[in-house]
């Protein structure tokens, strides 16, 4: 693996297998599957390590040291029997030995221990923050030894000729001390921090910056290089192999150390209070040492080889390192938030542990062994070579969608002789393994055959005996003989949904004359003529089903015609076909056939062919042929349709002094409209006696002029049934 990881938009997900069974009598074979490690890395790690190829196997020992009372711990080194730890808030440097004893070996008049390097001599230098002092550290005595007047020490260390570095922020300044002689400035950075310094075997220095991310090299002459221009804003830390190999952990997180945010304004020469003044960029602020307009990675690691050539090896895009250490051939990055210790290979970053401290803050390596220090709360573990006699992983919940049962579980991998890998599962129906849930069921081979496939690499169990659920989860048990461990390389877990009616969520009629077309029809005057209609029965289509869905639809109008649509969908994602019959509101008797094996959710007929009066349709959604006996379907109604052909009837008809009373009445709609026209003049509307037409009896006050010869008047009532009328000869 080589160069940046891609990180792939994969889950642990659910595919399609081929079922042998008819689609209606069963639901299809869907299949959980994890073969990749962003598949898996959601579960839960227990003693086992993820791979980048998304492999499981037993991690390494990591054993719990030590349990510290301080509430932070910043820094670490190795002393001859255990080491050193650095914490805050009380800025206590502590002692723990391999056995686990701790001691308190100094603590600072200020509050946090961001630096500390252990002596050849035994004893230990101390750089303390903020209003940063060095101190010395000797047989239980300390003493002041540099007090640079910088608010943060971050990094102490000793050149190859034995000379004191010290790295600080605010100003940004490398000093250098050697013996008892006067400090000196050996570099002024152009960032406001220097995080992080690392000694080389020709002498020179390698210096990370926090500000613009520069990695730079001090030369034994003093001349300065840049190495790398990093994309993110702080160089964390450095390490290396004893071979000329070095690795930088880049960071842009809000979890930083460093604030980013503030630069020193002003700094009194009287010892008074540094002023500091808050960083905005175009409107964004920056929290840590990453800027809100930031969008790379938080974390990155940078290899620098001894010929000087830089490659960035891998980003991680929501983790933030917080410390870096080579040891005995391994590459480890400790993370904060959710406390993952991973450890990069040759095939690439191995996921090994999660401790529950969820933040590994340094990590050091010495005679007692490589450490990880944690906060949150604080402790020491050792990191080991070998691996834990045995670990489990716990699957995330996996989601079915539906009520579900589940079939076989098979896992593909390594099962070196001696060692083991049992199988667990169970079910449930809430989102969150609870009460209600199966217990944890033993996955067995099935009776049927054999569990093992002939290469033995190949493994089946049946979960048939994990019960029913919507939700399931799973887990592995590995266990190790003779530092042997076995290795799952990708699992498989069947399942297939319990087939559900479907639902109906809603049945409408629309308004007479309203039709369904597709978008793209555009008939001349918006009117629509049936082709090709079917004529099998007395319900004329207007088209063929399209297939296309309600949203690819309009509306149009054709006098005559009535609409009905819906609205359903089927919880195991069955194909749905549909079904629609008729029969008089008033009538408990059978119900009579209008069409079947409909594809689309709507249809449109001619509703000339029923007599007046009142109906009800009933809509049947279906989900598979509907002769399988495993078929399941679902029934809605309409409300009350009022089908009427027949206009508006001229009632009573008065006439007075140059007006006409007109009664119009219809049998089964409300009137919609009425006009007159007088003379074969234009239409106009004609005034209802109570202002509002609304009624099937309405009242009309007809103006009619002096002299008029010919009138006319046209209703329609709500089913667009239009009738004319002359009224001529009624006028005086």
């Amino acid at each position: 693996m080589r160069g940046k990881t891609k990180r792939r938009a994969l889950g642990l997900t659910a595919v399609l297998w081929a079922a042998s069974a008819p689609l209606a009598l069963q639901a299809e074979v869907k299949i959980f599957r994890a073969d990749r490690q962003e598949a898996i890395a959601s579960g839960t790690l227990d003693g086992v390590s993820l791979d980048p190829e998304g492999r499981l196997a037993l991690a390494r020992e990591v054993t719990r040291v030590a349990l510290l009372e301080e509430p932070f711990v910043f820094s670490g080194a190795a002393a001859s029997d255990g080491w050193w730890v650095g914490t805050g808030n009380s800025g206590k440097v502590l002692r723990v030995d391999a056995a686990g004893s701790v001691s308190e070996v100094f603590a600072a008049p200020e509050p946090e221990i961001y630096a500390l390097w252990a002596e050849d001599d035994g004893s230990l230098l101390v750089g303390s923050s903020p209003a940063g002092k060095v101190y010395q550290v000797a047989d239980g005595e300390a003493s002041e030894i540099f007090d640079p007047e910088e608010l943060y020490i971050w990094a102490l260390a000793r050149d190859r000729r034995g000379r004191l570095l010290v790295a600080t922020g605010f100003s940004g300044t490398v000093y250098r001390i050697e013996g008892d002689g006067e400090p000196e400035v050996v570099f002024r950075s152009p960032d406001t921090h220097v995080r992080s310094l690392h000694p080389l075997a020709d002498g020179g220095v390698l210096i990370g910056t926090a500000g613009q991310g520069l990695v730079l090299r001090l030369g034994t002459d003093d001349s300065l290089t840049t190495v790398y221009d990093a994309g993110q804003p702080e160089v964390l830390a450095f390490t290396d192999d004893g071979e000329g190999t070095v690795w930088a952990a880049l960071i842009a997180s809000e979890a930083s150390s460093v604030d980013l945010s503030t630069t020193q304004a002003s700094s009194s020469s009287n010892g008074g209070e540094t002023a500091t003044v808050t960083v905005v960029e175009q409107g964004q602020t920056t929290v840590g040492s990453r800027g809100s307009g930031f969008e790379g990675a938080r974390s990155a690691i940078l290899e620098i080889r001894a010929d000087g050539t830089t490659r960035e090896l891998f980003e991680i895009p929501e983790e933030t390192v917080h410390s870096l250490l080579y040891s005995a051939g391994d590459l480890w990055l400790g993370t904060g938030q959710e406390g993952k210790l991973y450890r990069w290979t040759e095939e690439g970053l191995v996921h090994e542990r999660e401790l529950e401290e969820r933040q590994i803050t340094a990590l050091v390596a010495g005679p007692a062994g490589a450490a990880a220090l944690t906060a949150n709360t604080t402790a020491l573990y050792r990191l080991g070579s070998s691996v834990v006699g045995s670990g489990v992983f716990t699957s995330p919940v996996l989601d079915a969608e539906s009520v579900s049962r589940f079939g076989s579980f098979r896992w593909e991998g390594e099962l070196p002789k001696g060692t083991a890998v049992n199988v667990a599962a169970r079910s449930g129906q809430s989102s969150q393994p609870d009460a209600t849930w199966t217990d944890w069921m033993p996955l067995e081979c099935s009776s049927e055959g054999d569990c093992v496939a002939a290469d033995g690499r190949r493994h089946e169990l049946s979960s048939a005996a994990v019960g029913a659920g919507r939700y399931v989860q799973w887990r592995a048990r590995l266990e190790a003989r003779g530092g042997a461990s076995p290795r799952i390389m990708a699992t498989e877990l069947s399942y297939r949904q319990i087939n559900r009616g479907p639902e109906i969520s809603e049945l409408e009629v629309l308004a007479p004359g309203e039709i369904l077309v597709p978008n793209s029809f555009n008939p001349q005057n918006q009117a629509y003529e049936p082709w090709s209609p079917n004529r099998e029965g007395i319900f004329t289509s207007l088209r063929e089903p399209s297939g296309q869905g309600d949203g690819r639809l309009k509306t149009l109008w054709k006098k005559g015609y009535r609409t009905l649509q819906w609205k359903a969908e089927d919880p195991n994602g069955d194909e749905l076909t549909y079904r629609l019959e008729l029969r008089r509101a008033a009538s408990s008797g059978a119900w009579l056939p209008m069409v079947s094996e409909l594809d689309d959710t709507y249809y449109s007929f001619d509703s000339t062919v029923l007599p007046d009066g009142v109906y009800r349709f009933r809509l049947t959604a279906v989900d598979g042929p509907e002769e399988d006996e495993g078929s399941r379907s679902e029934e809605e109604l309409t409300a009350p349709v009022v089908i009427d052909h027949t206009p508006p009837k001229l009632g009573d008809v008065k006439s007075a002094k140059g007006k006409l009373v007109v009664t119009i009445e219809d049998a089964a709609n409300p009137i919609r409209t009425a006009e007159i026209s007088i003379d074969a003049g234009e239409w106009r509307a004609a005034e209802s006696r109570d202002g509002l037409l609304d009624g099937r009896r309405e009242v009309l006050d007809l103006e009619v002029p002096e002299g008029a010869r010919w009138i006319l008047l046209r209703v329609s009532d709500a089913a667009f049934n239009v009738l004319t009328f002359e009224l001529s000869r009624r006028i005086n």
